[in-house]
Order: structure tokens, then C-alpha cells, then sequence
């Protein structure tokens, strides 16, 4: 892994956006790519690279403010899915930035919450990256791509996944 950028504390100006390809070695982002090119047939690898660079937004935003609530896209959650299955590569990204962010699976086709993927779009914005928007669609909309991840993170009733310091059950489970 490499040295993550210092970061200031508090959202990031405007003109100052992170890099999420500096996070990793390229090796490891190439790895990382390659897991969800497995998981995905037909997949170009641009579009996994894309994932890639996603997931890595969404893991380091959600480090950086355990206390927010953010939900990743499906197609957003094939990339922390692919980061997940590098443990030591995961563990340490979310070290650098805060806390473990642990993942809950569940799916309903119900669990889904437009406000929380755009809050959890407005929060990546804040920590200091750009949004790749093309990859924030519904969990139904497969126009763009289809992935294999089948988890909703964003459960009606029971308010979106909230990325803890503790290990606590899934929210779906009543």
C-alpha cells in the first residue's frame, strides 16, 4: 500500500480532489480489478477499473465519518466487495483513514433509498473526490452494467447501513 495523501481534517475545498488510484499500489488495484473481472464475465476492464476506483471513494469516505449514514450503489458495492476479499489490503485502507468499515449484506428489492445513495454521493464529495455518477443508479437499472454483488444496503424502516467501529448484526434483521 502506499503513503495515503495528508488530509485535513473537515470537508476539502472544491479544487482540492484525492486521487483514490494513489491509495493503492498498482499492483493492488490491478488485483483488485482482476477480482471483480473474475466475479463479472464480459466485463471490460475499464469499467472494472471504474468500479475500482468507486469502492475505494466509498471506503475511505465511510472510515473517514463512521457516524454518517451512506449506502453504496450495487454497482459501487462490487467494488467494496472486491476490496473486502484483500483483508490485509482492506484492513489497512480503512486504518489509514479512521475505522474498519464493516459490511452488513442483505438484499430486499424494497431495501432501496435514493436519499441515502445521494447523501452518500454529497459525503465522497466532501472527503474530497470526485463522483463517478454514472455508477449511482438503482439496484434495477442494469443499462449501463450488471454486477454480480446483490446486496441493498439501504433497508426501508430501518434507516440505511451505517458504517460502525463495532461488528453489530445486519440491519435487516428485526
Amino acid at each position: 500500500m502506499t503513503t495515503a495523501p495528508e488530509r485535513p481534517p473537515g470537508p476539502m475545498a472544491p479544487d482540492t480532489l484525492l486521487d483514490p488510484r494513489t491509495l493503492l499500489t498498482d499492483r493492488q488495484f490491478a488485483s483488485v480489478v482482476t477480482t471483480i473481472l473474475d466475479n463479472n464475465p464480459g466485463m471490460t476492464e475499464n469499467m472494472a477499473e471504474r468500479i475500482t476506483t468507486e469502492g475505494l471513494r466509498f471506503t475511505v469516505t465511510a472510515a473517514l465519518t463512521p457516524g454518517h449514514a451512506m449506502a453504496p450503489s450495487r454497482i459501487v458495492d462490487e467494488g467494496w466487495h472486491s476490496l473486502i476479499l484483500h483483508t490485509e489490503l482492506y484492513a489497512e485502507l480503512c486504518g489509514v483513514f479512521g475505522r474498519f468499515v464493516h459490511h452488513s449484506p442483505g438484499y430486499s428489492p424494497d431495501h432501496y433509498d435514493g436519499d441515502v445513495l445521494e447523501a452518500t454521493q454529497a459525503a465522497i464529495r466532501a472527503a474530497g473526490f470526485e463522483v463517478d455518477a454514472e455508477l449511482w443508479r438503482a439496484p434495477d437499472d442494469e443499462s449501463l452494467v450488471a454486477v454480480a454483488a446483490n446486496c441493498q444496503h439501504a433497508p426501508a424502516g430501518d434507516g440505511p447501513v451505517k458504517p460502525m467501529p463495532t461488528p453489530q448484526p445486519p440491519c435487516h434483521n428485526k
